[in-house]
């Protein structure tokens, strides 16, 4: 790596330590402005002394007047270096500087002859030396690749890339905001899990040294967090880092942020209300506003309302208006199935009614644009949902989808120990078919409901999702400030 160092970039480094200049110094600025901070109060402020330190992003002029862009995380501002205002020394580093060097600039803001606002600097001094060159100036970082690998790069030479996670960040500060107001507590639940379960997935391994025992990075923290409703928080959420070992695609990577919140005391329509609330504040942080009483995004083209209430429908209602049959005719479900080559058994268990979901994946789910409810599926396939009382063969549990993505997945959650236990044997029974289902019984969990869980409805959103949707971004990896990459081959380096 070291040989890749710009040679230009090596020699005004040791002009610099030759000159006595330490390029890397450790004492920060007394004080500091934000760039956009001046720029908002600039009219009121003309005349002011204030400090700036960002990376210099742009130069013009040479000679004894030079014009720099210097941009911090809020924005940019012009820097003007006069050699009448500056120090011989200070003035000097101007020939030692290079764009992309962190710089501190001490100065009094004013207007230049054309009105532009501007710190006219009466010190500097350089905070950072880069070794290597910034991308072009006016067209940034371009290739997606290189942009996701290198985002150090990506964020701050592309303005609306780092615009965009400051926009993340404000979705998620909202929704604890709307979690605040029902009263609910952020918490913590472990990432290494002695037994994976919460949803079917593939788990990371990994393995403890000192307790000489396998573990699991977990795939979701449904059961520790629904631990917590036993022990009295009657109302938790956690955005939880999740690990499932999957591919990669526009939607997928292995390691996500999954939002969960769980209330005791109340169902499955209680989420729906709150993923509403949840996505309305989400969106307003990302800036979208309401247009003719609707409050639009724009994804892949297309628009969408997030006006709420959503539309809501009965899975098995779009199963036979997509499939062309009731979901529970067996006979013309068997025929669709060997139609589009979906294996099942015989059986009307976990594994029927999972080939009959697959089914459903594939014809109805790419129709599903949203904002739209899936409620009420196959309880078979639902081991931690509440079946419905008067039909037991649904389950309280609707699916959200959005962009032609699901977003949600909830429950109205079973508390019934006997019937837990049984549905999580019948899973670990179908593990050797299915190598995304938990291969053993968590027996604490069991045990924590033995003790007495309330009735409760709990939710999952995947965050990355979502936050594309509100952002309108195609693919995952560009609302992920580190995505998962295919390692960098030698040519590519």
């Amino acid at each position: 790596m070291a040989d890749s160092f710009q040679p230009d970039r090596i020699q005004k480094l040791e002009d610099l330590k030759a000159s006595g200049v330490d390029p890397y110094p450790a004492t920060p600025p007394a004080s500091r402005a934000m760039a956009a901070d001046v720029l908002a109060t600039f009219e009121n402020c003309v005349g002011d002394e204030v400090t700036l330190c960002g990376r210099v992003m742009a130069r013009r002029g040479y000679g004894k007047l030079a014009f720099l862009d210097l941009a911090d995380q809020s924005g940019r501002i012009q820097a003007v270096m006069e050699k009448a205002l500056l120090s011989p020394e200070d003035f000097s580093l101007l020939k030692m500087m290079n764009l992309g060097d962190l710089v501190e600039i001490t100065g009094e803001l004013k207007p230049t002859q054309k009105g532009q606002p501007s710190v006219y600097g009466k010190s500097m001094r350089i905070l950072t030396k880069a070794l290597l060159d910034p991308p072009a100036k006016w067209q940034g970082l371009q290739d997606t690749e290189l942009r996701a690998r290198m985002r150090y790069v990506d964020l701050f030479s592309n303005d609306e890339v780092r615009q965009r996670f400051q926009k993340r960040s404000a979705i998620m500060s909202a929704m604890r905001r709307v979690f605040e107001k029902h009263a609910f507590l952020e918490v913590e639940t472990p990432v290494l899990h002695p037994l994976y379960g919460g949803a079917n997935a593939r788990p990371f391994t990994t393995h403890h040294n000192a307790l000489d025992m396998g573990l699991y990075l977990r795939i979701a923290p449904e059961l520790y967090l629904k631990r917590l409703l036993v022990g009295g928080m009657e109302r938790v959420y956690e955005f939880a880092r999740v690990f499932r070992n999957e591919g990669l695609s526009n939607r997928h990577n292995p390691e996500f942020t999954m939002l969960e919140f769980y209330q005791a005391f109340t169902d499955y329509r209680t989420m729906i209300d709150l993923t509403e609330s949840l996505v309305a504040a989400g969106a307003q942080a990302a800036g979208l506003e309401p247009k003719g009483g609707k409050l639009l995004t724009t994804f892949r083209g297309k628009e969408y309302d997030l006006t709420a209430p959503f539309q809501r429908v009965r899975w098995a209602d779009a199963f036979e208006n997509k499939v062309g049959c009731s979901p529970t005719d067996t006979s013309a479900v068997l025929a669709k199935l060997k139609e589009e080559d979906i294996q099942a058994s015989s059986s009307e268990g976990y594994g029927w009614w999972k080939a009959v979901n697959d089914l459903f994946e594939r014809l109805v789910e790419p129709t599903l644009q949203g904002p739209v409810f899936v409620i009420d599926y196959p309880a078979a396939i639902c081991p931690l949902a509440k079946p419905i009382a008067e039909d037991p063969v649904w389950a309280e549990r609707f699916e959200f989808f959005l962009g032609g993505m699901e977003i949600a997945n909830a429950f109205s959650e079973l508390n019934d120990p006997q019937k837990q236990l049984e549905n999580f044997q019948a899973q670990v029974a179908e593990a050797t078919n299915d190598p995304e289902s938990p291969n053993a019984v968590d027996h604490d969990y069991i045990r924590a409901l033995a003790y007495g869980m309330p009735p409760a409805g709990g939710c999952g959103i995947g965050m990355d999702r979502l936050i594309m949707v509100l952002l309108g971004v195609d693919t995952i990896r560009d609302v992920l400030l580190f995505p998962h990459m295919r390692p960098e081959t030698e040519e590519a380096e």
